[in-house]
């Protein structure tokens, strides 16, 4: 009978600890997502910034200067994209953000643009996408009509 009770102790040792273990578990998964939402927001913050001065370039008088609000501009996007992967990992709904970000080292900025401004509103929003226009059967195809016969 002494031979059962310490079973019983250890078995109820590694049920708390077990217990505990999955409530600390529970409550750092809540605390990932809090902070994917607020790297997320930092991140477009940098984006903000971008934005503010790649559209500030595009009236500015002289090549010179507006040759260096865009590379400050990019430069704010390459400061953004390691917060968006942060997040991206924590938190799936940022990986559009984080993908956008990342193909600023291939693509101009102004291809960026509009996609960079949903994203940061969705993550504004707490990640969630925006309602945007749907497509339907009268959406007009993006390719010309086939030709001749």
């Amino acid at each position: 009978m002494t031979r059962r009770r310490p079973a019983t102790a250890r078995v109820a040792r590694a049920s708390a600890a077990l217990c505990t273990t999955a409530v600390l578990a529970g409550v750092l998964s809540a605390c990932a997502g809090y902070d994917a939402a607020a790297l997320a927001r930092q991140a477009c913050q940098h984006v903000d910034r971008s934005l503010t001065l790649y559209r500030a370039s595009l009236t500015t008088a002289d090549p010179k200067a507006a040759a260096a609000e865009q590379s400050e501009a990019l430069g704010q996007l390459r400061d953004a994209l390691p917060m968006a992967a942060t997040a991206a990992g924590e938190a799936g709904q940022y990986q559009g953000l984080m993908s956008t970000l990342a193909e600023s080292a291939h693509l101009p900025e102004s291809l960026l643009v509009h996609a960079l401004s949903l994203q940061c509103a969705a993550a504004e929003n707490g990640g969630a996408p925006l309602p945007g226009p749907t497509t339907t059967a009268q959406t007009p195809a993006t390719r010309p009509p086939p030709t001749g016969r």
